[in-house]
């Protein structure tokens, strides 16, 4: 029996790419469950707490964080909002979008902006994990 552990099909390079990702979520608990599952991959995470901090964020630093993850429903900006915002800037980011709330008009308004991802709430940090390595 060798002692060379036999590689996982299922890990792929992409997969393990280390991200530097910008949350904006207003929900603590929401917050600190991606940051947990994601701190133990490895990706530098860091978080605002609506779109207008992530912005200000990002205006200072464009290059800072490569993936935005934004809820939609926030106090003072919401993720479209922000999302708008980022593609006047040309951000050259990966943007991802969670939301409770994906009636046909909103999601319409994300795809106008080309988000890469938008996903339904709840997300599960396997789901996660599997959308990471998609990117």
């Amino acid at each position: 029996m060798s002692s060379e552990a036999t590689p996982n099909p299922a890990v792929t390079p992409a997969a393990k790419r280390r991200w530097k990702i910008l949350y904006a979520e207003d929900v603590r608990e929401l917050r600190e469950v991606a940051r947990m599952a994601l701190s133990l991959d490895g990706h530098a995470f860091d978080c605002a707490l609506d779109g207008k901090l992530a912005l200000e964020r990002i205006k200072a630093d464009p290059l800072a964080f490569d993936l935005v993850l934004t809820d939609h429903h926030m106090p003072n900006m919401n993720g479209l909002q922000l999302v708008e915002e980022l593609r006047a800037m040309n951000y050259p980011g990966k943007i991802v979008v969670f939301s409770s709330d994906l009636r046909q008009s909103i999601h319409d308004a994300y795809v106008v902006f080309k988000v890469d991802r938008i996903l339904p709430k709840p997300i599960f940090p396997s789901e996660l994990r599997r959308v990471l390595a998609e990117l």
